[in-house]
């Protein structure tokens, strides 16, 4: 299967935000901390859409801590979650509408061994199998909220591989007992079929 390292453009993120989820699946995501590249395929990703989506969280309006999601697409939104979690997400669509896909799981490609550090005591297939695990093992906080994943040097994304719809499967998101009815009924959750690395 090819692999290529182009950068992904503006415009990839430009997009709806059900297609630029299910095109992420194969898409590199490369962390530059410390002079070292440390990246993973993305193995699985869930959509955010607008505030009519009552699981996203823009559905209460414009915060402090969503500011980002209601920018230009192809910036990360870092969040505290649980009071001990990162969470990456990228923004898509257009300005002033808010949406972002969660980059949910990794398989690891560079930098295996600083993951290992960062994620001590746990097994390869561990360290960047769910949202809060991949931010540990790259080092993604806060201080990456409104990251330009475009033209920034710290965190950006890569072409890498392209998966057939057949390889992929669609379901509903995780963790959002929260939300309507509707909404937790969406299936708007992508992952790679057979991938060990998608989260349980």
């Amino acid at each position: 299967m090819a692999e290529s390292t182009d950068r992904l453009p503006r415009s990839f993120y430009e997009r709806p935000t059900l297609l630029v989820a299910r095109e992420l699946i194969g898409r590199l995501l490369v962390r530059v901390h410390q002079g070292r590249r440390l990246s993973g395929m993305i193995v699985e990703a869930e959509a955010y859409i607008g505030g009519g989506d009552s699981a996203c969280h823009a559905s209460r309006g414009r915060t402090r801590r969503n500011a980002v999601m209601f920018g230009a697409p192809g910036h990360a939104y870092v969040y505290f979650t649980y009071g001990i979690h990162w969470m990456l997400n990228v923004v898509t669509e257009r300005e002033d509408f808010p949406a972002a896909v969660l980059i949910r799981a990794l398989e690891p490609v560079e930098g295996v061994e600083a993951m290992r550090e960062r994620r001590r005591g746990r097994q390869d297939r561990e360290l960047t199998s769910g949202p809060a695990k991949l931010c540990a093992a790259l080092s993604i906080d806060r201080a990456l909220n409104g990251a330009d994943v475009v033209e920034g040097e710290e965190l950006f994304l890569e072409s890498y591989r392209n998966f057939s719809p057949a390889q992929l499967e669609r379901g509903v998101r995780v963790g959002i007992d929260y939300a309507r009815p509707r909404d937790r009924k969406a299936p708007w959750r992508f992952w790679l079929r057979g991938s060990p690395w998608v989260s349980r």
